[in-house]
């Protein structure tokens, strides 16, 4: 008797924390941040959030007056080493989860484990693209020099270097296709510090459309007029 009354004090804390756990997304991710209008700012780049449905990228042009995308992510490292395409997505996320899960039936209960409490490393994602098809999963923000500055930080700050200040390759067979590669990454992953959660802090440092903490990917669409289908 005591060990079911232990049990089923266990699974209430834990459906508790479920419970608030989504519920928090829910209600802060609706709570729009601190933003500005980017068209009243002379919005002069355009970039792209682009999803799979799970998780979100940066999409940046891959060479302006302000960043050359090359220089810090080589597309010499992507297996088609194709160096015209125009767009280049940037996503941060837990190393284990990058490289050992491919696909969902792929995942561990070991790499939930390190990834939901924050003892991995992390690394970051980086997709060249020949163009960009705005959908419900694709949005396109303008934004001004300024903005994307932000960006641009944003990304260098959680990127992991050596001396020489280069991007360091992580050497794997992990790629998703021709035009992708993986870069050690600064940060620590946890339930409460998502991929998406690095998307929607760069948007919020730049004043654009965000939520105020969200772990999900819908957490942050809905600000740029995500509809579920």
């Amino acid at each position: 008797m005591k060990f079911l009354k232990m049990l089923l004090y266990i699974l209430g804390i834990f459906f508790l924390i479920v419970v608030v756990y989504f519920g928090a997304d829910a209600v802060l991710s609706r709570i729009p941040a601190d933003s500005t209008n980017s068209s009243e700012g002379g919005a002069t780049y355009s970039i792209y959030l682009l999803s799979n449905d799970v998780h979100t990228d940066i999409v940046f042009p891959t060479t302006s007056s302000l960043m050359d995308w090359r220089s810090v992510f080589p597309p010499e490292n992507t297996l088609g080493k194709n160096s015209d395409y125009d767009w280049i997505a940037v996503g941060w996320g837990d190393k284990g989860f990058y490289l050992n899960t491919p696909e969902w039936k792929d995942l561990s209960f070991k790499t939930a484990f390190v990834a939901a409490v924050g003892i991995g490393e992390t690394a970051l994602h980086v997709t060249y693209h020949p163009q960009m098809i705005e959908d419900n999963l694709c949005y396109k923000v303008e934004v001004t020099e300024e903005q994307y500055r932000i960006l641009i930080q944003h990304v260098l700050e959680s990127l992991e270097t050596v001396d020489d200040k280069k991007s360091i390759l992580i050497k794997t067979t992990a790629q998703y296709g021709d035009s992708d590669a993986f870069y050690e990454a600064m940060g620590s992953y946890s339930m409460f510090y998502s991929c998406n959660t690095w998307t929607n802090e760069a948007l919020k440092k730049a004043k654009l459309p965000s939520g105020i903490w969200t772990v999900f990917d819908k957490g942050i669409l809905r600000h740029y007029g995500y509809r579920k289908q």
